[in-house]
C-alpha cells in the first residue's frame, strides 16, 4: 500500500520576479511542497493569500509598497489566529527587521543566502509548528524577548501604521509628485477614489496640505 504524505502549500511574496522564479524552481523539486501562488506587491499578496489558503507564506521584508509588515497586518498569521504560517525571507539581517517581523506574527526569519534544500526544510519546520531562524538571527530574538537586548526596538509610527496598503500606495505616488490623474491611471482607479484616499491620508497623518504631506513622507523615506 502506498504511504500518503502531506503536501505543504506555499505562497511567495517578493517584489523581484527573478528571485520568485528561482525560489519556485528550488521548491518545485520537492515532492511534498507545492507553490500555490506568488505576488510582487502588498495588495496582490493579501488578495492571493486569502484566495489560495497556503500553509506557509514566504515573505520579503522590504518592498516598495510596504513590505512584510503590511502583509502581516492584512492577513491572519497562525501565531495570531487561524491563517497561514509566515516565514520571512529577506536580504536584510538587521536586528530591527527581525524583531519587528516576529512581533508582528512571523514564525521565523531566514536570509536569502539560504540554500534551496535548507529553505525547503525551513518550510516544513514552520508548517509543523517550529520557529526557524538563520543562525545569528536567533540571538536577536532571544535577547529581545528576555530583556537583555541592547538593540533599539523599532520605533512605532502610529500615523504611518494607520494607513491601509492602498493609502500607502497613494501616499508614495503623491510624495513623488504624481497628479491625481496620474495616480488614478497608475493604480487603475478613478480620480474620485484617489481624492478619497488622499483625504484619508491627510487626515490620518494630521497634515494640512499636500506640500506638508510630501515633507512628512520624505522625512520617513517614503518615496
Amino acid at each position: 500500500m502506498t504511504r500518503s504524505f502531506r503536501v505543504f502549500r506555499v505562497f511567495l511574496v517578493d517584489d523581484h520576479a527573478v528571485f520568485r522564479s528561482g525560489v519556485r524552481a528550488e521548491l518545485s523539486g520537492e515532492a511534498d511542497i507545492a507553490v500555490v501562488g506568488e505576488a510582487g506587491t502588498v495588495t496582490e499578496a493579501i488578495a492571493g493569500i486569502k484566495a489560495s489558503s497556503p500553509d506557509v507564506v514566504l515573505l520579503d521584508v522590504h518592498m516598495p509598497d510596504g513590505g512584510g509588515l503590511s502583509v502581516l497586518r492584512g492577513i491572519d498569521p497562525r501565531t495570531n489566529g487561524g491563517g497561514p504560517v509566515c516565514l520571512a525571507l529577506s536580504v536584510s539581517d538587521a536586528a530591527e527587521d527581525v524583531i519587528a517581523l516576529i512581533r508582528a506574527g512571523a514564525r521565523g526569519y531566514v536570509t536569502k543566502t539560504i540554500s534551496g534544500p535548507e529553505l525547503a526544510g525551513a518550510v516544513r519546520r514552520v508548517a509543523g509548528g517550529d520557529a526557524v531562524f538563520s543562525p545569528r538571527l536567533a540571538g536577536f530574538v532571544l535577547d529581545s524577548f528576555t530583556g537583555r537586548s541592547n538593540i533599539l526596538e523599532p520605533q512605532l509610527d502610529p500615523e504611518l501604521d494607520s494607513l491601509t496598503p492602498r493609502e500607502l500606495e497613494v501616499l508614495r505616488l503623491l510624495a513623488r509628485g504624481y497628479t491625481y490623474r496620474e495616480i488614478a491611471e497608475d493604480l487603475v482607479i478613478s480620480i474620485k477614489t484617489v481624492e478619497t484616499h488622499a483625504s484619508n491620508v491627510l487626515r490620518k497623518t494630521q497634515q494640512s496640505n499636500r506640500n506638508a504631506l510630501t515633507r512628512w513622507a520624505h522625512r520617513r523615506q517614503i518615496d
